[in-house]
């Protein structure tokens, strides 16, 4: 049985603890709310939406204070707390509602990049609205897509992907092939159709709300994901070619080619498949 979702209450309710907690911690300055917990996407909240925030240590004092969590809202309802990296934290509540937090000093985030975001909490210099227009910049630069490279690097991943499912090695390749081939596949429709990604998207990350901006493909790509690994690479790397090739001067094709070649893949739909070269 599914659990009850998270209620705009109580996602309210955990922001301004959060907020009381920062202030009343000594040694912590300040606090934004990132994504749908941010006041700009408020609209976007549903019972899935998790808390992402970074907290701020004063300069000097990250080694002493990082280690307590003490300033969680909630205490009594946490079930887990661990750490993602150095600065990297998250947090699970009896409800299954999550924190997904950045705990640092300012300098510590100097290369973050941000979307929607609302400062709760700052110090007298403004430094984390310098802060977040920074990452927000950085995300904005980083919402460009570089098509044709992203599709040559489409071919390199279910090539090396499917070699070491072949190997055996179903883990390593796996992932090649689900994630990685999956990831840059996105990234080349979002920057080849590039006027049909929305303000829905997350400038951060480009699977987010691909289904929303690309309805009919997300549903296809996820119906070839649910097949067994070799025939979900066959039918991405068969997809990218139906999709992305015709008009496209600039798509690979002879490298293309070369991956069916070497895989023994048809090299369009609908042909047969040729032999591949000895492994």
């Amino acid at each position: 049985r599914r659990g009850a979702g998270m209620s705009l209450e109580r996602f309210d309710a955990l922001s301004a603890g959060l907020a009381d907690g920062v202030r009343s911690r000594d040694g912590l300055v300040g606090l934004v709310l990132l994504g749908s917990a941010s006041d700009e996407a408020s609209a976007r909240r549903d019972e899935w939406s998790d808390h992402d925030f970074f907290a701020i240590i004063e300069p000097g004092r990250g080694a002493q204070i990082r280690p307590d969590l003490s300033w969680l809202p909630d205490q009594d309802r946490l079930v887990l707390t661990a750490r993602e990296g150095e600065i990297g934290f998250v947090a699970v509540y009896d409800d299954g509602h999550v924190f997904e937090f950045a705990f640092s000093e300012i300098d510590e985030l100097a290369g973050a990049v941000a979307g929607d975001a609302s400062v709760v909490l700052d110090d007298a210099d403004g430094s984390l609205a310098e802060l977040i227009e920074r990452a927000r910049s950085r995300a904005a630069a980083s919402d460009q897509f570089d098509a044709v490279n992203d599709t040559r690097l489409v071919l390199v991943k279910l090539l090396i992907g499917t070699g070491r499912v072949r190997r055996g090695e179903v883990l390593g390749g796996g992932e090649f092939v689900r994630q990685w081939a999956v990831k840059h596949l996105v990234r080349a429709l979002r920057g080849r159709f590039a006027d049909r990604s929305t303000t829905l998207r997350d400038t951060i990350d480009p699977t987010r709300r691909f289904e929303r901006d690309f309805p009919e493909w997300g549903e296809r790509i996820a119906a070839i994901l649910s097949q067994p690994l070799e025939p979900a690479a066959r039918e991405l790397f068969a997809f990218t070619r139906e999709v992305l090739e015709p008009g496209w001067p600039e798509f690979p094709s002879r490298a293309a080619d070369a991956v069916a070649e070497r895989l023994g893949w048809p090299r369009h739909p609908g042909t047969e498949p040729r032999r591949s070269l000895p492994g």
